[in-house]
């Protein structure tokens, strides 16, 4: 009897997580390997001008174009859609070229956009200065008040698109309040779950109709790759996203795809290993500076919600310095172990201030309306010992007087 290679989705959509993160998707040449293989490959061949033709008609199976469709990258996206649980997934060059795919693939001139408040400063970017410059409306509003969605939604409203925990904010959107809301006036719910990852938190089961990823964080997770991923039905996917993406290349390579795809298979161990400690090292901060924001400590505003929507309290801690950007800049200058970079979701712990790094190409009253003040400091906690992490921002925190 041959072995199923994951590519059966009868099959495979009834194994446990553990064993699709490892062998889901997974499909095997003629030489058997036991490692997915790199298939670094621009173009195909065909047999004959017959069969070419038919591929490119859509009624014959196979590739065509690397642009298109990879053996590699497929793997991934099979992988990828049994683990959120989602009928189709395209990946793509970075979590940006997801973003604006998802977006620009769904809303035309004279649509309507809500996007939370609370974002990565490109999405920010995107939202606020990209679509309108083709005709598409946008509204921001204040994500943790679901209410604030109903208000502002209108006839022509087609989607709404956040993050929850947003960055660097970590405010929490009640999904299934949304998705409500959304879904009553017509429009699609569109997640950014990347600080979450599938381990931590499923969009699609909590209303969401599109979940997309920056797969650089915790999917890569060792920072060595770019990608990006969106997840959603099938019809959405081939009528909408892939009728983009085909004609407009922000496909990702084959061996972008590979190492993501690799990774996958500890992303369960490792997201586990490191909101525990982020939660550890989270109890610690908390009794040394007051603002200090995770959605895994009972003073989160938020607690409840996040616990309800989320299985841990994911890696990223926020914190408010009273001394603004001199204090935070102090703060990171006086590190020893954790490295200064604006990246997240990475094995090794990573500090940023967003209002210099990750934010700094919006304007201080945007940023302030987000809630970015100067003393802000996104905080990434990695897979090192948490009693290192902690004995290193204790240094530093007493190096700046604190």
């Amino acid at each position: 009897m041959k072995k199923t290679t994951g590519q059966d989705r009868a099959i495979t959509a009834r194994w446990r997580p553990a064993t699709q993160m490892v062998r889901g998707g997974t499909a095997r040449s003629n030489y058997g390997e036991t490692s997915e293989a790199i298939f670094l490959s621009s173009g195909f061949c065909y047999d004959n001008a017959e069969e070419a033709a038919a591929r490119f008609r859509g009624e014959a199976k196979g590739m065509t174009y690397s642009r298109l469709q990879n053996p590699t990258v497929e793997m991934l996206e099979e992988r990828l859609a049994l683990l959120e649980g989602a009928e189709a997934c395209r990946v793509s060059a970075s979590g940006m070229a997801a973003m604006t795919g998802m977006l620009m693939s769904t809303l035309s001139a004279g649509d309507h956009l809500i996007g939370g408040r609370a974002a990565f400063g490109s999405c920010r970017v995107l939202v606020d200065n990209i679509l309108p410059r083709f005709g598409i409306e946008t509204t921001t509003v204040d994500a943790r008040d679901a209410q604030a969605f109903a208000k502002a939604m209108r006839p022509n409203t087609r989607a709404v698109f956040l993050e929850t925990p947003a960055n660097p904010t970590l405010d929490i959107v009640d999904l299934r309040a949304v998705a409500d809301i959304a879904h009553n006036g017509g429009a699609l719910v569109m997640v950014d779950n990347a600080f979450a990852s599938p381990i931590v938190q499923r969009p699609l089961e909590l209303g969401a109709d599109i979940v997309a990823y920056s797969a650089t964080k915790l999917m890569d997770g060792q920072g060595r790759v770019l990608a990006g991923a969106v997840l959603g039905p099938e019809e959405w996917m081939e009528k909408s996203y892939l009728a983009f993406t085909r004609h407009t290349g922000p496909i990702l390579s084959a061996f972008n795809a590979w190492v993501v795809l690799k990774s996958l298979e500890t992303l369960e161990l490792r997201v586990t290993r490191a909101c525990e400690n982020a939660l550890k090292v989270a109890r610690f901060l908390s009794q040394r500076v007051p603002g200090t924001l995770y959605p895994g400590l009972e003073s989160h505003p938020q607690h409840a919600l996040a616990m309800s929507q989320m299985r841990a309290g994911g890696t990223i801690i926020a914190l408010h310095l009273e001394g603004g950007r001199a204090e935070a800049h102090g703060l990171l200058d006086a590190l020893q172990l954790i490295d200064i970079s604006n990246n997240v979701g990475d094995s090794r712990t990573l500090m940023t201030h967003p209002a210099s790094t990750t934010h700094a190409s919006m304007s201080v009253e945007a940023r302030e309306e987000m809630g970015i003040v100067e003393g802000t400091l996104r905080l990434s906690v990695g897979l090192e010992d948490a009693d290192d992490l902690i004995d290193d921002l204790d240094q530093a925190l007493r190096a700046i007087g604190l």
